[in-house]
């Protein structure tokens, strides 16, 4: 499956173990994740400043993250699409790279459900159907 997970998830998974992190595990080992530069730059951002990670750490992700996933331009969508604009990219990146799911926990686009078919889940939903026999 090809897979967005949105800042805040990929974020959890390395501030934390948990349930983000389970997510990230399976969708780099088993599926393909899906970037854009402008969400990269958002997670990478975030991570040092307020995760506090050190540069060396930081960097390490980067270079996992560009090695692993598929860097994709968003097709651009009109901001009034969601809520928040600053969204607008995640929604454009799953439309540009037809993906399957994006996973995120911001309210502004989980209240949307789904982009042109793509679903839009919670992570603990997609948890779910991860283990669920529909994949």
């Amino acid at each position: 499956m090809r897979i967005v997970l949105d800042a805040n998830v990929i974020i959890a998974a390395f501030a934390a173990r948990g349930l983000c992190e389970s997510i990230m595990e399976v969708c780099l080992s088993d599926h393909k994740l899906l970037l854009c530069d402008e969400l990269l730059e958002e997670i990478l951002r975030n991570l040092r400043l307020k995760i506090k990670l050190s540069d060396k750490i930081v960097d390490n992700i980067s270079d996992l993250l560009m090695e692993q996933a598929s860097m994709i331009d968003p097709v651009p969508l009109s901001p009034d699409i969601c809520r928040d604009p600053d969204d607008v990219k995640i929604l454009g990146l799953a439309v540009a790279a037809n993906a399957n799911y994006i996973v995120t926990g911001d309210k502004d686009l989980l209240v949307l459900k789904e982009i042109q078919g793509i679903p839009i889940l919670n992570p603990r939903a997609f948890s779910n159907l991860l283990h669920s026999e529909e994949i």
